[in-house]
């Protein structure tokens, strides 16, 4: 299919079932290009390329500032981030201040991520308070891949947060993720094995000597390790002995800590198939039990090589393209998962040398995915540089936050709340993967948003959240010519070669409103630059706003 034309076909809304599988490898191949350092040339194109992967969109502030780099000082900024962690979200919703009742003891504009609260209705309040916080950090991102990897490893792990129900213990959740996302993989999986949300969300606290639960010793292997593909090859067996493993493991919801019980551990030897090379984990007693059996367990499943053949498969489709056929399996998925292994297991080589392949730079591998929702919502607020009430506005903040977020919820995509634990189906459903984001339903919300705030925006507190299409014209390089505005905003703003043609029509219809006379739009723009009354204004804004209106709503703008 060609990567447009399902933008134009109807598909209904609906959540796939979970597809644990991993693709089978297709031919022929669509690239043979590989990992070997790219050499080719390295300019504005590039540096857009790199960033609307590795970051949501791609500001025209960090194109320049990266252009000035090379493509190897570049990377290494984006995968060695200096900034320090986002501050944590605060009270922003309203609860009654009378001593006695729930969440008083907390001020509005304090954080509450360490205040213990096990009122639901509150518990609710702050998942929601949460939800708002993430948009604004992704928002105000740092020059660095590290929220783009925060995003896409909190949906790896799959962790709903209704389910779960606790919003400290998802934000803490989030903040081991952020801390890790960068770091070792495996160290990041035993982090999670005893997180808090996560013994909650797959019954980790539940499982038992006397009755062991298999939830997440399961999906530890299925999902977070080594997966489901053809070499994948642990049996049931393996996964009821992991679970006894596991046992003893629970949640104090009094102190918001993860607590070994011994009492409740499996004492008896674990015996594993030939997967995993016939490995007997002893049975331990005592306090340090379940760290040892888990440090064990977890040496055992990562020895297998197809665990960083599984993880790196999924960056892959996270950064690259969705579909792995058995040319890229060979050229890039193998030599990138023995980086993975030979690196014990740590995460920025392996980003590293994807990043600066020849295969990343391919031509056929921009141009080629479908925006999600974060990428349209938070990319379209950083590229045109939308204007944000101060920090110290909580209230006003967090309200447009919401906004942004309801229509990322209407497009298709709750924050840390997939419908299942493998997470987003369009990261892992084949065959569609990425055309999951677009049906009869989303692709019309995504013009709604987009229309929305071109027009009128959205008003809080006496503060317009809204696209200024005006100042977004003054960073080009030479918008008093009209040829050269709709050619650096489409140099921006899409990934695709625009025909002379079209963009002969773009420039007649929207910014010379039908007129035959460049000096039409030039002599506009001259005059409002040299007297910015209302009116002189209103003249450039409106053709301005008509023409990024109609590039937004064009299907080119879905694809990055």
């Amino acid at each position: 299919m060609n990567r447009r034309d399902f933008l134009t076909v109807g598909k209904p809304k609906k959540k796939l079932p979970a597809q644990k599988k991993t693709s089978q490898i297709v031919s022929p191949a669509r690239t043979l290009s590989g990992i070997n350092p790219y050499t080719g040339p390295w300019g504005t194109n590039e540096v857009i390329h790199l960033l609307k992967r590795t970051m949501f969109g791609a500001k025209k502030a960090d194109v320049d500032y990266f252009t000035s780099r090379t493509m190897n000082q570049a990377v290494d900024e984006l995968l060695n981030p200096t900034a320090p962690d986002p501050l944590p979200p605060v009270k922003e919703y309203t609860t009654s201040t009378q001593p006695g009742t729930p969440d008083a003891n907390i001020a509005q504009g304090t954080t509450w991520v360490n205040d213990i609260n096990n009122d639901g209705t509150v518990q609710a309040q702050r998942r929601a308070s949460y939800k708002k916080w993430w948009t604004g950090v992704m928002i105000n991102q740092d020059r660095s891949i590290r929220e783009k990897m925060t995003f896409l490893l909190v949906d790896n792990f799959g962790n709903e947060s209704n389910e779960v129900g606790f919003a400290n213990l998802i934000y803490k959740q989030q903040t081991t993720i952020r801390q890790d996302c960068l770091g070792n993989y495996k160290q990041m999986v035993k982090d999670l094995t005893l997180d808090m949300a996560m013994l909650r969300y797959l019954n980790g606290y539940l499982n038992t000597a006397t009755a062991p639960d298999e939830n997440y010793a399961r999906e530890l292997q299925e999902l977070f390790t080594v997966g489901k593909g053809p070499d994948s090859k642990y049996t049931e067996a393996d996964v009821k002995e992991a679970a006894k493993v596991l046992t003893g493991w629970q949640v104090n919801l009094n102190t918001y800590q993860t607590v070994f019980n011994p009492a409740r551990h499996s004492t008896v030897a674990k015996t594993f198939s030939s997967f995993y090379n016939n490995t007997v984990i002893p049975g331990r007693t005592g306090a340090t039990a379940g760290d040892l059996e888990l440090n064990d367990l977890l040496n055992m499943i990562f020895a297998q090589h197809e665990v960083a053949k599984y993880i790196v498969r999924k960056f892959y489709r996270w950064f690259v393209y969705y579909e792995i056929d058995a040319a890229t399996e060979a050229n890039v998925i193998t030599p990138l998962a023995d980086i993975f292994r030979s690196n014990n297991y740590e995460i920025k080589p392996v980003l590293n040398a994807l990043f600066k392949s020849e295969h990343f730079y391919d031509v056929l591998n921009q141009n080629c995915i479908i925006k999600s929702p974060v990428d349209i919502v938070i990319g379209s607020m950083r590229e045109y540089n939308v204007n944000m009430p101060l920090a110290s506005d909580w209230n006003t903040s967090y309200g447009h936050w919401n906004t942004l977020y309801a229509f990322m919820f209407l497009m298709g995509l709750d924050l840390h709340d997939p419908p299942n634990v493998a997470g987003m189906p369009a990261y892992y459903q084949e065959p569609s993967f990425h055309e999951i984001w677009i049906t009869t339903d989303s692709l019309p919300k995504r013009n709604q948003y987009t229309d929305i705030m071109t027009s009128t925006g959205y008003l809080r507190n006496g503060f317009r959240m809204q696209f200024d299409f005006v100042a977004y014209a003054k960073t080009l390089t030479n918008p008093g010519n009209p040829n050269d505005l709709v050619d650096e905003a489409l140099k921006y703003l899409y990934r695709m070669t625009i025909s002379p043609q079209v963009k002969q029509q773009m420039k007649t219809q929207m910014l010379l409103s039908g007129q035959q006379y460049d000096y039409y739009w030039t002599n506009a723009w001259s005059a409002y630059i040299a007297n910015p009354t209302v009116a002189n204004f209103n003249i450039v804004n409106v053709r301005l706003r008509d023409l990024f209106r109609y590039l937004m709503n064009l299907s080119e703008y879905q694809l990055s």
